[in-house]
């Protein structure tokens, strides 16, 4: 019963502890499945905006290409060049920006009708001193007014950099995000203009062929729109330059967000998303309770369970006998009474045996008790093995039976006592040091004609046992009626008993 109890509590606790377990890994689940949907979103959008971006680089190398076999072209060449970019693309702003070396600057100043100028972030003016010029030659843009004409870019201490990459790499180059001279935020991209049938395999060649740079100007907003496209409106982004956020709201928690790199020419940036529809914790915690609810309940019936299995348990020992399990003294003259009060109301005889083992105390006190356990137990079995089930089968006491043998007649009473004498007589000890065991019975009878109580019933059939072993033992007697005159019995089956 310990047993069970132990594993049924044990199921209680695997179905609680799961219940939780499969509560946290469906939350696990349903975030791993979010942070994946999220970062693909993050990518998607990164994706996008690369793809706008790289699309008007490439118009900006198609530039650079005219440029560089024109060598020298009019405003007129370049509006139209600078119409065809600002109109299918990304680009907000476009402009060519001549390389002039620094002894051809008042030739150059001349030819175009401005002087080299460069505007440093404070605001004042100053002329360029570097080996080379940079100064805007022409400029276009989508807003007016038109960016200025003769800004010296190589003096701009946030473009100078990005100028200079370009020209040695031979590849676009972009700048961190800056005011554009054309108003708002946003990035330049330079792409080199080489002399053309110059070489320009080595950086030296390089800077040598250089005749300017093809330049587009995106705005902050622009490309930030380009990544959200693909977005719900709910969706919360955020681009990043290092630790400055360029747009969106700031202060997105990394916890609950995904990234990616937003790469445009040479530079990246990092484009934070975040999506409000975070997976709900409430399926989880309706497992989780569920189960907890489902352990309980289990608990419950666990223990109430144990406690019936106890309260059965004390029932068996209050009434049975706790060395062969037949039923104990209390018990049995429960019963006894119980079919006495049968037998009178349908009018029919029933019959007791008491049985008493012949010489068993030699048993106990040769071999041990624990041996005359051993025998009690064996006598139990071959008496079970001889009653029916509606027989109250019953141990008094020590070596002492006693059965009950409802609805039956005298004739045969004698009939099962002889079989129960035979049978325990043949029976043979599992231990091969204990004698054979018989046994002496006496049977008590009644019914409406006999004995009204359970005291003098078991009185007479007691009275008859102790007379078998008066007269041998392993012997039959049948008690006598109330009036003094023998059980209705055939005489030649009295003289025998």
């Amino acid at each position: 019963m310990r047993v069970r109890f132990w594993l049924g509590l044990a199921a209680v606790i695997a179905i609680a502890v799961g219940s939780v377990i499969a509560g946290l890994e469906i939350r696990a689940s349903e975030h791993r499945a979010f942070d994946r949907r999220q970062i693909e979103e993050a990518r998607r959008s990164a994706r996008q905006a690369e793809a706008v971006a790289a699309l008007s680089i490439g118009q900006l190398a198609s530039a650079a290409a005219f440029y560089r076999a024109e060598g020298q072209f009019s405003r007129h060449e370049f509006d139209v060049m600078a119409d065809s970019l600002l109109g299918s693309g990304a680009l907000a702003a476009t402009a060519f920006v001549q390389s002039v070396p620094r002894s051809k600057r008042a030739r150059f100043e001349r030819g175009h009708g401005f002087p080299i100028v460069a505007r440093t972030p404070q605001g004042s003016r100053k002329s360029g001193n570097a080996p080379r010029y940079f100064p805007l030659t022409y400029a276009d843009s989508d807003e007016h007014p038109r960016p200025p004409v003769g800004y010296d870019l190589g003096a701009d201490s946030v473009r100078a950099p990005s100028l200079r990459r370009a020209r040695d790499t031979g590849r676009p180059a972009a700048s961190s995000v800056n005011r554009l001279l054309i108003g708002g935020n946003g990035i330049n991209v330079f792409r080199p203009v080489y002399r053309d049938g110059s070489p320009t395999g080595t950086v030296a060649e390089r800077r040598a062929a250089l005749t300017g740079f093809a330049v587009g100007s995106f705005h902050v907003p622009d490309l930030a729109a380009a990544a959200t496209s693909a977005l719900r409106d709910d969706v919360d982004v955020q681009l990043l330059e290092g630790n400055r956020s360029l747009t969106g709201s700031g202060g997105l928690s990394r916890n609950d967000v995904a990234t990616a790199q937003i790469r445009i020419a040479d530079r990246t940036w990092l484009l934070v998303v975040r999506d409000p529809r975070r997976p709900a914790i409430l399926l989880p915690i309706l497992i989780s309770v569920l189960g907890l609810l489902l352990a309980a309940l289990l608990g419950a019936l666990v223990v109430i369970w144990n406690r019936n299995e106890q309260v059965q348990e004390l029932e068996q020992q209050a009434d049975h006998d706790s060395l062969t399990g037949l039923k104990n003294r209390r018990r049995f003259e429960e019963d006894v009474r119980t079919e006495l009060a049968r037998s009178r109301r349908e009018g029919t005889d029933s019959a007791l045996l008491m049985l008493d083992l012949d010489n068993f105390k030699q048993v106990n006190d040769t071999l041990g008790h624990p041996m005359g356990d051993r025998v009690i137990e064996e006598i139990a079995s071959v008496l079970r093995d001889r009653t029916r089930e509606s027989d109250v089968l019953a141990r008094l006491g020590g070596d002492e039976f006693a059965v009950v043998l409802p609805n039956c007649t005298a004739q045969k009473a004698k009939s099962v006592a002889e079989a129960i004498a035979t049978a325990i007589r043949d029976h043979v000890p599992q231990e091969p040091d204990v004698p054979r065991i018989t046994a002496s019975i006496g049977i008590g009878m009644f019914g409406p004609g006999g004995l009204a109580s359970l005291e003098s019933v078991l009185a007479e059939a007691d009275t008859a046992m102790y007379a078998a072993k008066h007269a041998g033992r392993d012997a039959i007697r049948v008690a006598v009626t109330g009036d003094g005159a023998e059980a209705s019995l055939p005489r030649g089956d009295r003289d025998s008993a």
